[in-house]
């Protein structure tokens, strides 16, 4: 891959205005970060979601991805900036005003999904120009879009080493104290089912046989690590990713997030031997190590047929970025009802308070945020589509329209002749719906 570089063009004129080297070059601010002269010849690293722009301020906000290639990156040791981090610009000179990286050394495939969500807060009795990003490692960073600083502290902290040869991971990745994680990070004996302490003791035991803990920037191993594969949790799907984006409400300063809980066993092995490599690829330079067998869709283990990690698989969660803290987290959708009879009627659950028979589904509910009511998409337990109305406070369903398919990547609001419509995007075209007010033979057409 080339390197991404950003331009900006003059919209009137067609002009270009400026580039910005997403790969640091001699001279250039994070430069130092690309060792052994890897940004001469070290791409990708692009704008990966929408940005955002502030015109006041006269900035904008670029989201990008990690460098080529994922899962193994001896080839480009140090940081790598700006790989997987939000750059602020000046939109006039395409000048950094300030950055900052989500992730060091990224080879977890954590690129930066969606694009940032600027929003004004009030922090401990101070306004906050605030820039949140929901990420796949299921980390909301809170900046202030002016400074780049942290709204609450981020904490670098020690992370596992790699044991593939020629990896150079960073010692430490960047950990947000608030908000809290909106998803499952790793595995850990906290995140097992624990209804009761023989159901607990259980599936600990499952997790132990298989060698399932993990903890978060957990690095790939090679296909002959006797300890088996780096289990990344939350894999390459995230977390947040680009199909369902995080949605902010002004009126209240939250932001709702949508995500997964997931994992993929990562391995790597000599590039010249990896089954990926085919006539089609471009390249004849091989890496090291590149992925192997790795990244596929597992069975996830169960105990007597119960999942055994805490759910929801699939949530939407608000988020008070006032005050940094989790409202409330619902399943997205409904988990299809054979799963949850299979939960409601278990017999190691009976008289069992406190059971999450309705887990959701795994992937992402597509929102947008109006003055008084969420609007998320999801099926039901029967598996039909609906656009849900959900009570922004409290995460209550409120009512449910059926759709004509799954939704992917996006809603939207609009207003057209004093009209309100919601769009949602499927993944064969667009819905569009109105209340009956705005409907074409109530209102004498358009």
């Amino acid at each position: 891959m080339v390197p991404g570089d950003i331009m900006a063009y003059d919209a009137r004129t067609g002009e270009q205005k400026w580039k910005f080297h997403v790969i640091p070059r001699p001279g250039e601010f994070g430069h130092e970060t690309w060792e052994n002269d890897a940004w001469d010849w070290t791409g990708d690293v692009s704008s990966w979601a929408p940005m955002s722009a502030d015109p006041e301020l006269g900035l904008v906000y670029i989201v990008t991805n990690g460098a080529t290639i994922d899962f193994y990156g001896g080839h480009h040791p140090g940081d790598n900036l700006f790989s997987t981090s939000i750059i602020a610009l000046d939109a006039d000179t395409g000048e950094r005003r300030w950055h900052y990286q989500f992730v060091h050394h990224d080879i977890w495939n954590y690129d930066t999904p969606t694009a940032p969500i600027l929003m004004d807060v009030t922090v401990d009795g101070r306004e906050v120009k605030g820039v949140f990003q929901a990420t796949k490692q299921a980390f909301l960073y809170a900046l202030d879009r002016e400074t780049g600083e942290p709204i609450w502290p981020i904490e670098e902290r020690p992370v596992e080493a790699s044991r593939v040869p020629g990896e150079q991971l960073s010692a430490t990745q960047p950990f947000p104290t608030k908000p809290p994680p909106f998803d499952l990070q790793g595995r850990q004996p906290e995140h097992l089912i624990d209804y009761t302490p023989e159901i607990y003791d259980r599936a600990r035991q499952i997790a132990e046989d298989m060698n399932l803990f993990a903890p978060l920037f957990d690095p790939p191993t090679t296909m002959d690590d006797p300890d088996g594969p780096g289990w990344i949790c939350p894999g390459g799907g995230g977390g947040a990713n680009i199909t369902g984006p995080a949605v902010g409400d002004p009126v209240n300063g939250v932001v709702f997030v949508t995500s997964q809980s997931n994992c993929s066993p990562e391995r790597l092995m000599p590039s010249s031997e990896s089954p990926l490599d085919s006539p089609a690829q471009t390249g004849t330079t091989y890496s090291q190590y590149s992925r192997g067998v790795g990244g596929q869709r597992i069975r996830q283990p169960t105990l007597d047929g119960l999942p055994i990690w805490k759910g929801p698989a699939g949530r939407i969660v608000a988020v008070d970025v006032n005050t940094g803290d989790i409202k409330w987290t619902i399943p997205h959708g409904d988990a299809p009802e054979e799963q949850q009879e299979l939960i409601r009627n278990h017999p190691l659950l009976q008289g069992v308070d406190g059971v999450m028979v309705n887990r959701g589904r795994s992937g992402h509910s597509t929102l947008t945020v109006t003055p008084n009511m969420l609007l998320a998409t999801g099926q039901t337990s029967d598996g039909t589509p609906h656009l849900f109305a959900i009570d922004k406070e409290t995460g209550e369903r409120r009512s449910a329209v059926e759709i004509p398919g799954i939704s992917r990547y996006g809603m939207s609001s609009w207003t057209h002749n004093g009209h309100q419509y919601i769009i949602v995007q499927l993944q064969d075209g667009l819905a569009a719906y109105g209340l009956p007010a705005a409907m074409p033979a109530a209102s004498g057409g358009y």
